[in-house]
């Protein structure tokens, strides 16, 4: 038999007062009850809602198998993939005869119910310089070299890491910190073995990345399993470090050696 789950989602939208600015989100809670089956996804239940109480509830969702990054939402005050969290995990964790709360992504504006503007990230991502390797056809690196950043090809840009990092959703300093996501773009980039351009000075000045401090908040909620802060923020700290404060790189550079 189906037992019923009571979800209390933010149903809201944006008060937009100049044709590129956001104002204050204006919304509310609301409660819906809906029959869950076994099985069943945070997503699914999102659905349900749609199908029997409000058609006109604003989710985005398309391959519902946590590839395409696009249902993120913070569930119960985490942020996760709805089509990723299984109602089993919430109701275990929800205090019983409480609702389950969904809400959109705060660090980001809001568009309407649980969905929220992320064009920032495709701001941002024009401003990262492709790879700048070798014309020569008979490039020859290390298997290690190349296992290095496939690591980092398996973000499905979800944004949670970006909605999760303090920086960004408590300081709103999207102008001069990268975040956590395009940290790992980054530093894809920089370990590329094939590429020869050095974007030390722009992860340090352009980019921010000393606004970080090691929180680790983003790496443990990405749902690709992405070490976001042991394998690229870190590496690239320690690059920055030695760039700008290595008493044996500063010597280097003064004599002309480097």
């Amino acid at each position: 038999m189906a037992k019923e789950v009571t979800f209390r989602v933010f149903r809201g939208n944006s008060v937009v007062w100049k044709s590129d600015s956001f104002g204050d989100p204006i919304g509310q809670m609301v409660d819906y009850t809906v029959e869950m089956d076994e099985g069943m996804v945070v997503l699914d239940v999102i659905h349900r809602i749609q199908s029997e109480h409000a058609p006109d509830l604003a989710c985005r969702w398309n391959c519902k198998a946590g590839k395409c990054g696009s249902c993120s939402a913070e569930v119960n005050g985490k942020a996760r993939l709805m089509c990723m969290t299984r109602m089993e995990e919430i109701m275990n964790e929800t205090p019983e005869g409480q609702p389950v709360l969904v809400k959109p992504m705060q660090a980001f504006p809001l568009t309407k119910d649980l969905v929220t503007d992320t064009s920032w990230a495709y701001e941002m991502n024009k401003k990262m310089v492709p790879v700048n390797g070798p014309k020569e056809l008979d490039w020859n690196f290390k298997q290690e070299e190349a296992d290095r950043i496939q690591e980092f090809r398996g973000c499905i840009e979800c944004m949670l890491c970006v909605n999760t990092c303090h920086v960004l959703r408590e300081h709103q300093m999207f102008d001069e910190f990268a975040g956590p996501r395009f940290f790992v773009r980054l530093a894809g980039l920089e370990m590329h073995p094939l590429d020869t351009k050095s974007r030390i000075p722009e992860i340090k000045e352009d980019f921010g990345i000393g606004y970080c401090n090691i929180t680790r908040c983003c790496t443990e909620v990405c749902p690709a399993g992405i070490s976001i802060t042991d394998n690229a923020i870190i590496p690239l700290k320690e690059r920055v470090v030695t760039e700008y404060y290595d008493p044996l790189a500063m010597i280097a550079k003064k004599i002309g050696i480097r």
